[in-house]
């Protein structure tokens, strides 16, 4: 006991330097510890992209996701293809499209010509749209969407009208819809179901039904309520929420019964492939387009921002790595200096310690417990610099790793290639993680200074201080009291 209490005396014996000793140690072992809370949080970030869209690739016809022209639809057969390719977890179908409501549709009595369901501009929310419902869009067009779908009639300057004279009623907005094999969405992702149960049953003639938040509110929907789709009565077993208002203006129905509502048996507007390993996605790319053939399909991944964002986070993780270490090595440096310069101002101390028969060991620890003191106030000082600091240094890590790509998220066309789907199916099909840059796909890194972490620091910045303090005293220690005395 006398040790310790020696110890710690002694590490307070010059306050001042002690004081700058701990201020100089606090710094040194705060950037060690937020290197490590950023390693361990970009590592954290690396697993969940790679898991989240690190693995898929989405199929679409060639050239449907150009616009209002190309591509024909894919069908079943192709899918069957598709799994045949090496390295695929699962190849799940889709259909998309547009429903415009029933009511609107069936009331458009506008002079001149007429317009179906499948015409552009139609009314009530006709554009490209594939059948009707019962539903109302929960969404409104506003200016644009009205201006987009109007009938092309102006105003001169006299207040009069210059081209067609055909009035229709306003423009609705469709209602997505998409048919599903599996409780997925075309991401590959699950569908967040927040209330009800998951669709069950896939076969054609099923009822079963998904509905967005946002429509179900418009329409006074709830779980076990009932609506039509064309002239088949539909029942909601859950409502799923997939974030905004627009995405939530939606259904997600069983992919056969879809294919039967809209006379589209067999098509599909995009396939959601999911490859084994990120490291086998390029490889599987090119043989999923030679297997369907380059002029029917597009291929897509998010492996190539993706790689970009993990090949960044990688250096980050060095860097944040190196940084450590780096770090650690500076405060053993420190204890080692500090301790050398201690030791020899007390080489007459540890003269007389010898003499009067303490071993070396004994003098070891003594040193080795007086470095301790002041390490264990630097990282005290430290962990709270390290809390405040590993954020920003995380962000600045990132920022200078990587490559901003802009991005390409956005609507993806279904098969049919027009805007929605009418006939050929394919309506918008979002895929945003998938295609997103780089820097959209790491995001926000947040980090937080978890037990695991500060004990793994600390023991680190202990054991380096322990053998910083050590040798001086060791060597010292080995002198024989005579030769110390005799130089004092």
């Amino acid at each position: 006991m006398g040790v310790v209490s020696r110890s710690v005396g002694n590490a307070f014996r010059n306050k001042v330097r002690s004081g700058a000793v701990v201020v100089i140690l606090a710094v040194a072992i705060g950037l060690a510890l937020a290197m490590l809370v950023a390693n361990q949080a970009v590592g954290a970030k690396v697993d969940s992209l790679k898991a989240s869209v690190g693995n898929n690739l989405t199929v679409n016809p060639a050239g449907s996701r150009g616009g209002l022209g190309g591509g024909n639809p894919l069908t079943t057969a192709d899918a069957t293809k598709a799994a045949t390719v090496a390295h695929l977890v699962s190849v799940n179908g889709t259909l998309s499209v547009r429903l415009s409501n029933a009511a609107a549709t069936s009331g458009s009595t506008g002079t001149g010509t007429g317009s179906s369901s499948g015409d552009r501009g139609g009314p009530g929310g006709g554009f490209g749209s594939s059948g009707t419902t019962s539903l109302k869009s929960a969404v409104d067009p506003g200016v644009l969407g009205q201006r987009n779908n109007s009938n092309g009639s102006s105003s001169d300057a006299t207040g009069g009208t210059t081209g067609s004279t055909t009035t229709r009623p306003a423009f609705t907005i469709p209602i997505q819809a998409t048919g599903v094999s599996t409780s997925t969405t075309a991401t590959g992702t699950a569908i967040n179901v927040t209330g009800g149960a998951q669709l069950t049953d896939f076969a054609a003639s099923s009822t079963q039904a998904l509905v967005g938040s946002t429509l179900a509110t418009k329409n006074s929907l709830k779980v076990g309520s009932t609506f039509t789709i064309q002239d088949r009565t539909m029942k909601v077993t859950g409502i799923f929420d997939a974030g905004d208002a627009f995405d939530n203006n939606g259904i997600y129905l069983p992919l056969a019964a879809t294919q039967t509502l809209t006379s589209q048996a067999g098509q599909l507007s995009s396939l959601n492939v999911v490859v084994d390993t990120i490291e086998n996605v390029s490889a599987t790319q090119a043989s999923l387009t030679t297997a369907l053939g380059a002029d029917k399909v597009d291929v897509t991944a998010g492996s190539t921002n993706l790689e970009s964002a993990i090949t960044s986070l990688g250096s980050v993780q060095s860097i944040s790595l190196i940084a450590f270490i780096a770090s650690l090595v500076t405060a053993g440096l420190i204890v080692l200096l500090i301790m050398i310069m201690v030791v020899r101002e007390r080489r007459r101390e540890i003269g007389v310690l010898k003499a009067i028969g303490a071993s070396n060991r004994t003098i070891g620890v003594q040193f080795v417990l007086e470095a301790m003191v002041l390490v264990v106030l630097g990282t005290v000082v430290g962990g709270v610099v390290a809390a405040f600091s590993s954020n920003p240094i995380v962000s600045a890590l990132v920022a200078g790793n990587t490559a901003s790509t802009s991005s390409a998220a956005g609507p993806v066309r279904g098969a049919g290639g027009g805007f929605g789907g009418g006939g050929g199916g394919g309506g918008f099909t979002r895929t945003r993680g998938a295609f997103a840059g780089a820097d959209q796909l790491i995001g926000t890194i947040s980090t937080s200074i978890g037990w695991q972490t500060l004990v793994l620091g600390v023991v680190g910045i202990l054991v380096i201080a322990a053998i910083g303090a050590l040798i001086p005293a060791l060597l010292t220690a080995k002198v024989r009291p005579i030769e110390v005395l005799r130089g004092e």
